[in-house]
């Protein structure tokens, strides 16, 4: 009962069908060859027409189903796998026309009745099928437009408007920790939150914390900060920059690109940044008093902060900070009670995600050596650290500490009362416990991504990108005499420029020209995106904007 066409090019699909049953649900293609002796890049060429021929022809939720004998595709699903070069590459070939390899399963000749495998060189001849494998193909999200987003504010009285960071764009206002949310993070934050309340009397902390705060953050390292300039002729009055910023009301994007500000040094009074931690906010509320000694306060929120590209560090993450006051003499029992509480609830939450289970631990600040995770060492900076939170046993690992315990005795006017306060990074939390290994899989727009997670469930996570490819570009260049190089904003350039498409970024070489003194670094840059289709040549064009930009703002000289 099927309409059977003959004569088809697989490359130009839409040819042979009306414009009415051009939305296919699967399309199949059993063993591409292009026949006789053809080597791999006519056959790698053969899967590219073809994948962009399917783009024109298959559905929003379709799938594009290829078999390939073993070895031919390139990935780790073959056994044994072929060196790539010698393979048909057929991810990134299908990410060139804008397909992620969702699933691979072996392929059963025997389970299709009538099926026979017919062709070895264009001849009517059989060919090996054992160990070949179905790979389905789903459409990737579209690339993101990061058009320049202006956000409007109440300050104080008056609404004032600034300019999010470019890096930033798709990170502010995203609403996951939401009541209507139901993304991990806000789950693991709820669920914390309920484990704790039944340890110790819990409150919220409801009205809307600053997004912006205000001057130069102490003891912080400025190229850690996302410094921000106020619209212009919409700078408040002196007497209105205490008061306290709302979080973003109204977003708005323009057509028209500017430069990300930067800052040297400390910046002017008047000037603002966006919120690394929720620290100050926590302490603005004990120096006013307004704190009820026993009830443990909780304050939750997205934070932002420049760091280098590891899988681990995060330009923006979610925090959840509780804090509270106890009878001096009795916070090391308060800080066990924190911790035991959190490591209950982790546990229990374990038990629903079948993940690994995350031995939780209180480490000394002082067994910790000077090379700390980012978020580890940006928490340093805050101030003096009594315990790291960290998930395993050896001190941190990537991505191995989760939180910092504070205890200040000086926060309060009242002497006789310590402030005990736990940071705990969300974001970590939530990939540990879901086994998601890149954090921005938790950003992506993808709905397959939410569709995993139930409103108040967490699930080990499945990923529907698989074996995404990378591509390696080198890039070397001159430092300007006498200056050093500032890595962290080579790397915030790099998040920019590629959309957060950079997976890592390693120092090559670092070369002193005799004679002159002059310094040349080379570094090795990764593309690689965990959640949508990235092609060699939308790569090749991302190194070569990098590069581009570098002169520009960063001052060096390209090799």
């Amino acid at each position: 009962g099927a309409e059977v066409v003959f004569s088809v090019d697989c490359t130009k699909l839409k040819e042979h069908f009306l414009p009415g049953k051009r939305e296919f649900d699967r399309i199949y293609f059993n063993f591409p060859h292009c026949g006789r002796k053809a080597g791999v890049v006519k056959n790698r060429q053969l899967l590219a027409g073809f994948f962009h021929s399917c783009a024109e022809v298959l559905a929003q939720e379709g799938e594009v189903h290829v078999a390939l004998c073993n070895g031919q595709g390139g990935t780790p699903a073959d056994q044994p796998r072929r060196e790539w070069h010698n393979s048909w590459q057929i991810v990134a070939v299908a990410a060139g026309a804008g397909f992620i390899l969702s699933h691979v399963h072996p392929f059963k000749a025997e389970t299709i009745e009538g099926y026979k495998c017919t062709g070895y060189r264009s001849q009517d001849k059989s060919f090996c099928v054992e160990g070949a494998l179905n790979h389905i193909f789903t459409r990737s999200t579209a690339p993101m437009c990061f058009t320049p987003m202006t956000c409007q504010t109440q300050l104080g009285s008056q609404k004032v408007s600034f300019q999010v960071p470019q890096v930033l764009v798709d990170k502010i206002n995203r609403g996951f920790l939401e009541v209507n949310s139901s993304h991990p993070v806000r789950t693991v934050k709820e669920k914390l939150s309920a484990g704790l309340s039944q340890a110790f009397p819990l409150q919220n902390i409801s009205s809307c914390l600053p997004l912006l705060q205000q001057g130069c953050p102490g003891g912080v390292c400025h190229s850690n900060i996302f410094w921000i300039t106020l619209s212009p002729g919409e700078a408040p009055g002196t007497g209105k920059m205490s008061q306290g910023l709302a979080d973003a009301a109204l977003c708005s994007h323009f057509g028209q690109d500017t430069d990300e500000n930067v800052q040297e040094g400390c910046p002017a009074p008047e000037q603002f940044y966006l919120r690394p931690s929720l620290l100050p906010h926590a302490r603005a509320i004990m120096k006013k008093g307004a704190f009820s000694p026993g009830t443990l306060q909780v304050l939750s929120g997205p934070v932002f902060r420049k760091c280098r590209i590891t899988p681990h560090s995060m330009p923006a993450f979610h925090e959840m900070l509780v804090v509270l006051a106890v009878s001096r003499g009795t916070e090391n029992s308060c800080v066990q009670m924190l911790v035991d509480n959190i490591k209950t609830t982790m546990n229990s939450l374990h038990q629903g995600t079948s993940g690994v289970k995350p031995s939780i631990s209180l480490q000394e600040a002082a067994s910790f050596g000077t090379e700390l995770s980012d978020f580890a060492a940006f928490e340093r900076q805050l101030g003096e650290i009594q315990h790291f939170l960290c998930v395993g046993t050896e001190p941190d690992p990537p991505g191995s500490c989760v939180g910092v315990i504070r205890a200040a005795p000086d926060e309060l006017k009242n002497h006789e009362l310590v402030v005990v306060s736990a940071s705990l990074n969300l974001d970590l939390l939530a990939m540990l416990l879901c086994g998601i290994s890149d954090w921005r899989m938790l950003w992506t727009w993808d709905r397959r991504f939410l569709r995993q997670f139930p409103e108040g469930k967490l699930r080990l996570f499945q990923s529907f990108s698989l074996y995404p490819p990378s591509y390696v570009h080198d890039v070397s260049f001159w430092l300007p005499d006498g200056q050093d190089f500032d890595e962290v904003a080579f790397h915030t350039l790099a998040r920019r420029v590629s959309g957060e498409m950079v997976l890592s970024i390693q120092l090559r070489d670092n070369f002193q020209q005799p004679g002159t003194g002059r310094r040349s670094l080379c570094y090795r840059v990764t593309f690689q995106s965990c959640d949508r289709a990235l092609g060699c040549r939308e790569a090749a064009e991302m190194q070569l904007h990098l590069r581009e930009e570098m002169q520009q703002h960063l001052g060096v000289t390209l090799r």
